[in-house]
């Protein structure tokens, strides 16, 4: 699997699956969860709303799909992230889930390409740099035939510098 570094806005990258980084309710929220449900139109929340009916809400770690709406990817893989809260081994092992369950999603849907947002590292306050450095782990140790690329999609010039030290 190839890895790209992006600085810029995950609603407007070309990928077969971008990744949301969700709230449990699934029906919009701040930051990334916001841009995407607003960018991607009522579809992407009628579905959410739909798997909300279906199973109750999404569970920290765990993931979801929905179609992309108006966003140029085929998909919108939600992920919960762990709000930290100073428990470093239980909130790292969440978060690990998060990378792990969506590339497992992904696959199982045929993905080629998926983008990731900096998961848990805005209103969640998960610390930059263990983050940064859980979602790279994650993605090296996870072997696919099938997905050939991923993108880690940096919002703020923070979290690039972090990313790229780390790559």
């Amino acid at each position: 699997m190839k890895i790209e570094l992006i600085k810029g806005d995950i609603t407007k990258i070309q990928a077969d699956a971008i990744v949301n980084a969700a709230n449990s309710s699934l029906l919009g929220g701040g930051g990334v969860d916001g841009a995407i449900h607003r960018a991607g139109g009522k579809q992407i929340l009628d579905e959410c709303i739909e798997i909300r009916n279906q199973q109750g809400k999404c569970k920290t770690g765990e993931a979801v799909v929905t179609t992309a709406g108006n966003l140029p990817a085929k998909y919108v893989i939600h992920t919960v992230g762990p709000v930290w809260n100073g428990d470093e081994e239980k909130g790292s092992k969440l978060l690990a889930n998060c990378y792990n369950n969506s590339l497992k999603l992904a696959e199982s849907l045929e993905v080629k390409t998926i983008a990731f947002p900096n998961i848990s590292t805005g209103v969640y306050r998960f610390p930059k740099e263990l983050a940064g450095k859980i979602a790279i782990d994650e993605v090296k140790n996870f072997k696919s035939e099938v997905i050939e690329k991923v993108i880690f999609v940096c919002f703020d010039d923070e979290n690039e510098e972090i990313y790229k030290k780390l790559l």
